[in-house]
């Protein structure tokens, strides 16, 4: 694993379109984020003013915005990973406001213009891997968590940090079906050192520009060591909490999916194996098959939280 100095790294690596534009167009972009983040799709796109992180972790070639973009998992919108791009336009994410309580000094109900206010949005390359055996590597833009958890002041007794999805029937088609896929809202939570860990981020952006309805707009969580569906999208409310909050995949399916989903070879899916992955992008089923990493290649940054833990029975 290569950790990439931001002056090693070349803008034609980070964006082969044409998004970056002048000083000026980036702060009009900035002010008009939340407008234009309720666009349907990439008609919603603009440009996000973000600094090149050190923390981007991979040299890897970015998979295309396209592929990004058309091979999702958003269930809210449909099991077919086509049925995001094509559904996901109807839900509406301007206003959009994130509800912060629980064990917090200073819970609030942050608009998305005030809740992103006082941040830096970095953009950072990392690799994201899905539980079927693929993967991808994204160019996030986005700010740690860490930043939101120090400035809502967390009381001792918080443990943890749970996540839930909005829930909208009328804009959200996959939620509204006789045989629900999940319980819905969708729901996800971190322990409190993986949440303020410096790798975890929430992001508004990938490809330099605001985040695609179908890839979790308005904002998400990423977690680069963890298998892609910790990663909650279009988030309504974080919450901080004593005792280990439910996970939608958890609930549903136990035997198949653990709290902590660290990339792991050593711990299969019941149904498939995890030992190695495909690229998305680089030749579909016929695409080489490369060895997973441990923590998704991360180890030398997270392994340290989970240092004691039988990780074959904390899965």
């Amino acid at each position: 694993m290569l950790i990439r100095r931001p002056a090693d790294i070349l803008p034609s690596e980070i964006t082969p379109r044409e998004v970056y534009l002048n000083r000026r167009q980036w702060m009009t972009a900035a002010a008009g984020l939340a407008l234009a983040a309720g666009l349907p799709g990439s008609l919603g796109a603009a440009p996000l003013p973000a600094a090149k992180s050190p923390l981007s972790a991979t040299d890897e070639k970015l998979t295309s915005r396209e592929d990004i973009t058309t091979y999702n998992n958003f269930y809210e919108f449909g099991t077919d990973k086509a049925s995001p791009a094509a559904k996901a336009h109807t839900l509406r994410t301007s206003p959009w406001t994130v509800k912060v309580d629980g064990l917090v000094a200073k819970p609030a109900d942050y608009a998305l213009e005030d809740l992103l206010k006082p941040v830096t949005l970095e953009e950072r390359i990392y690799r994201m891997r899905c539980v079927e055996g693929w993967s991808m590597v994204i160019p996030w833009v986005g700010f740690p968590l860490a930043d939101l958890i120090r400035r809502v002041e967390p009381l001792g007794s918080a443990k943890y940090v749970a996540f839930e999805t909005a829930y909208r029937p009328d804009e959200m088609p996959g939620t509204d079906t006789f045989f629900p896929v999940l319980d819905w809202p969708y729901v996800e939570g971190l322990r409190m050192d993986e949440a303020m860990h410096p790798l975890t981020i929430l992001a508004v952006g990938l490809y330099g520009e605001t985040l695609p309805n179908q890839n979790g707009a308005p904002i998400r969580l990423v977690v680069p060591w963890k298998y892609g569906f910790k990663g909650i999208k279009s988030i309504v409310r974080i919450s901080f909490v004593e005792k280990q909050p439910e996970t939608s995949w958890n609930k549903q399916a136990p035997d198949e999916y653990g709290f902590y989903a660290n990339v792991n070879p050593s711990v299969d899916h019941p149904r498939w194996s995890q030992a190695t992955e495909r690229r998305i992008g680089e030749g579909g089923l016929f695409a080489k098959r490369r060895p997973t990493l441990l923590f998704n290649g991360y180890a030398d940054q997270v392994a340290q939280l989970y240092a004691g833990m039988d990780l074959k029975k904390f899965y």
